[in-house]
C-alpha cells in the first residue's frame, strides 16, 4: 500500500501556543510505514490557501491546517473538489468548524485522529463569491466580525467585550428572504445560514446542522431586548436556541436576500463588504475532510464544554513539558560538549 503523504500547514500567529512542539510530536503519532509529511509555514496572509492550492495540484493526500479559523478557512478553499483532504489541529481562539467535527482541542488528540485517517466528504456553502465552511451571515454577527478584525487583541474576551458594545447601538434592518419562490418580510438582528451548527466556542447558531444533509440551516433572529439577551445567550450554549420566541429557523439549499442598503457580511467569522442582493448557497460533498469517526454526536453540550477546557489544559500543559524537555537537551549538549 502507497503511503498517505501530508502536508502540515502551520500559521505561527494564530492562537496563544507555540506550534513547534505539536511538530515535534508528529512521528510520536503518525506511523512512518504508512505516513510521509512535510511541514511549511505560513508567512502573510492568503499564504495558506496557496500553500493548499499547490499541495492539491502535487497530489498531497491530506492537508493539515496548524491554526485558527482563518488558516481553516484559506485551506480548505484550496481544497475543494480536489482529491486533497483537509485536516485540522485546532489552535485559533473559536476553532467552530473543528468543534463542530468533535475534533480534540488537545493537538494530541487532534494527531490521534489525524492518524486514523477517516476521510468523508462533506458539503460547504458559498456566499456571494465567497467560500465558508460552518457559518456565515449578516446583521449583527457580521457588524461584530468587523469589529473583532479591526481588535488589536483576538481571542473569547475580546469578542465577548465587542459583543457587548456593540449591542447597545446597532439597529436591526429589514430583510426580504425568498425560498423556493416565497418572499417574506423580516426585520431582523441577525440572518445567519450554518452549514456547520456553531460559530465557534460551543456557541451554537444553528443547532441542527449538519455538514453531510446537502442543506443550509437558517436562523433568523428578531429584536429582542436588553433583559432577553442573556437567555438567547445561554440557549446557544445549551444548543436550544431554536425554542427561542424570537427565533425562526428553516432549511434550503438555496437563500437570496435583498436589503436597504450594502453593508458587510461575514464568512466563517470574516468580514466582506457586500451589496443589497445577497445569495447563499450550499454545494454538497465539495470537500474531503478527516473527521472524529469515534467522536459521540449524543454528548451533551456542557459535557463539551467541560471537554475543551481541560483539552486545553492538557494541551498548555504538554506543550510546557516538551519546551522543558527541550531546554534539558540543549543544557545537557552544553556540558557534555564542556566535558569532552
Amino acid at each position: 500500500m502507497d503511503k498517505k503523504k501530508l502536508l502540515f500547514i502551520a500559521n505561527p500567529i494564530s492562537g496563544t501556543r507555540d506550534k513547534r512542539p505539536i511538530i515535534e510530536s508528529v512521528p510520536d503519532f503518525l506511523d512512518s510505514n504508512f505516513f510521509d509529511w512535510d511541514v511549511v509555514w505560513t508567512d502573510h496572509r492568503g499564504h495558506a490557501a496557496e500553500l493548499a492550492l499547490e499541495a492539491s495540484e502535487i497530489g498531497i493526500d491530506v492537508c493539515v491546517a496548524i491554526g485558527g479559523d482563518g488558516t481553516v478557512n484559506e485551506v480548505a478553499r484550496s481544497l475543494r473538489h480536489s482529491n486533497t483532504a483537509l485536516a485540522i489541529i485546532p489552535m485559533g481562539s473559536g476553532n467552530g468548524l473543528a468543534r463542530h467535527l468533535q475534533i480534540p482541542l488537545d493537538p494530541d488528540g487532534a494527531l490521534r485522529v489525524l492518524g486514523r485517517c477517516d476521510i468523508k466528504e462533506l458539503d460547504y456553502g458559498m456566499i456571494n463569491d465567497k467560500p465558508f465552511f460552518c457559518t456565515c451571515g449578516m446583521g449583527f454577527d457580521a457588524f461584530i466580525s468587523e469589529k473583532f478584525a479591526g481588535s488589536g487583541k483576538r481571542g473569547l474576551s475580546t469578542y465577548i467585550e465587542n459583543t457587548l458594545r456593540g449591542g447597545l447601538s446597532y439597529q436591526p434592518e429589514t430583510y426580504e428572504i425568498e425560498v423556493d419562490g416565497q418572499t417574506e418580510h423580516y426585520k431582523a438582528f441577525l440572518i445567519a445560514c450554518g452549514n456547520a451548527s456553531q460559530y465557534g466556542n460551543n456557541f451554537y447558531i444553528a443547532p441542527q446542522a449538519s455538514m453531510s444533509d446537502g442543506l443550509l440551516d437558517v436562523t433568523i433572529i428578531e429584536p429582542l431586548n436588553v433583559i432577553e439577551a442573556p437567555q438567547l445567550v445561554m440557549q446557544m450554549m445549551q444548543k436550544t436556541l431554536d425554542t427561542n420566541s424570537h427565533v425562526r429557523t428553516f432549511r434550503c439549499n438555496t437563500l437570496h436576500v435583498h436589503r436597504e442598503q450594502s453593508g458587510v457580511i461575514h464568512y466563517d467569522g470574516e468580514p466582506a463588504e457586500a451589496g443589497t442582493d445577497i445569495t447563499v448557497t450550499v454545494v454538497p460533498k465539495g470537500l474531503r475532510v478527516v473527521i472524529n469517526s469515534k467522536a459521540n454526536e449524543s454528548i451533551p453540550p456542557i459535557i463539551h464544554n467541560i471537554q475543551d477546557v481541560f483539552d486545553q489544559i492538557t494541551g498548555d500543559i504538554k506543550a510546557q513539558q516538551r519546551k522543558l524537555l527541550a531546554i534539558n537537551k540543549n543544557l545537557l549538549n552544553k556540558i557534555l560538549q564542556r566535558n569532552r
